[in-house]
């Protein structure tokens, strides 16, 4: 049977932009925009939930919450759920732009509940909550960055998703655009085609290659870098004003993508002036070297000992 800290733990995640271009499903990058999420084991049973920012009306304040739902999934991992908690979720992420909100709500809910978990760490170290994010969201080029901060590069094998992080070079200074539209991902996926030609594969793999080496030593090589013929252009009827913006950004020199499945964009600063559209905003964001982190705000503990779980 679990047994919860009586101190609220708080949680602080990144955005993130996955592919970069060719880095398909694989790379990542962890940018300085940050979700906090707070939880509390409280007495009361039930479970309440306070969001206030991005969403802030919109999502759920039930247990169908993202964030409520993948911290039930590890206190069930852990040994039982507690009979009552409190979530309270500051967003600054825009949901639905291609910029992780979705993989930062995990990740948060994940490392809330482990963190509340008397010897939690033991019973889902940090590869478990890799590989259990995941399983979640599908795919490990979000919830990687998102972890371990920096540049990621992500995959999946016959034990689950696995992860390294890389120091990103000095002169990489990720900018990004945000429209007013939304995407969703799983549209975005749907507009992919079964197989493609062996010669674009080829391209994209190379220039996956060289976009490690660009992120990590030659900055100055991100734009040939950012090239793909793999995905970003079988999305494009479904989001023509995100490729449209990607093509005149590419246009003047600037290496531009598409952030995760869009309609978001990302562009690398110091190639060339970007001038802001009508509908557009940019986010000169940086990145962010440390990923997720977890405090224990043992000030406003309650009372009491700590509180024992039922059983799941």
């Amino acid at each position: 049977m679990a047994r919860f800290l009586s101190s609220p733990v708080r949680v602080r995640v990144p955005a993130t932009s996955a592919n970069l271009g060719p880095g398909f499903d694989a790379l990542g990058l962890a940018l300085n925009l940050h979700d906090e999420v707070t939880v509390r084991v409280v007495s009361r049973p039930g479970i309440r939930v306070q969001v206030t920012g991005e969403g802030a009306g919109e999502l759920p304040d039930d247990e169908s919450h993202l964030v409520v739902r993948c911290a039930l999934a590890a206190f069930e991992r852990l040994g039982g759920r507690p009979a009552g908690l409190e979530f309270s979720c500051v967003n600054r992420i825009p949901q639905a732009r291609g910029l992780g909100s979705s993989s930062a709500a995990i990740v948060a809910g994940l490392l809330a509940a482990r963190a509340l978990v008397a010897g939690g760490d033991e019973g889902l170290d940090d590869e478990q909550v890799l590989r259990l994010a995941n399983e979640i969201e599908g795919h490990p080029d979000n919830v990687a960055p998102c972890l371990l901060g920096g540049v990621t590069i992500a995959w999946v094998g016959t034990d689950g998703a696995r992860a390294v992080r890389l120091a990103p070079a000095p002169g990489v200074h990720p900018l990004v655009l945000v429209p007013a539209e939304r995407g969703l991902t799983e549209q975005a996926r749907a507009a992919l085609p079964a197989t493609v030609p062996h010669a674009d594969a080829a391209r994209t793999a190379g220039r996956a290659a060289l976009l490690v080496h660009a992120l990590t030593g030659a900055p100055q090589l991100l734009w040939p870098a950012t090239e793909d013929w793999l995905h970003q252009r079988y999305r494009a009827p479904a989001a023509p004003a995100t490729y449209a913006l990607v093509s005149e950004l590419r246009k003047a020199g600037i290496p531009a993508v598409v952030s995760g499945a869009g309609p978001g964009v990302l562009a690398f600063g110091g190639f060339g002036e970007i001038s802001i559209t009508t509908g557009w905003q940019l986010l000169d964001l940086g990145i962010d070297a440390q990923g997720a982190v977890v405090e224990v705000d043992s000030q406003h503990a309650e009372r009491g000992p700590v509180a024992a779980g039922r059983a799941s």
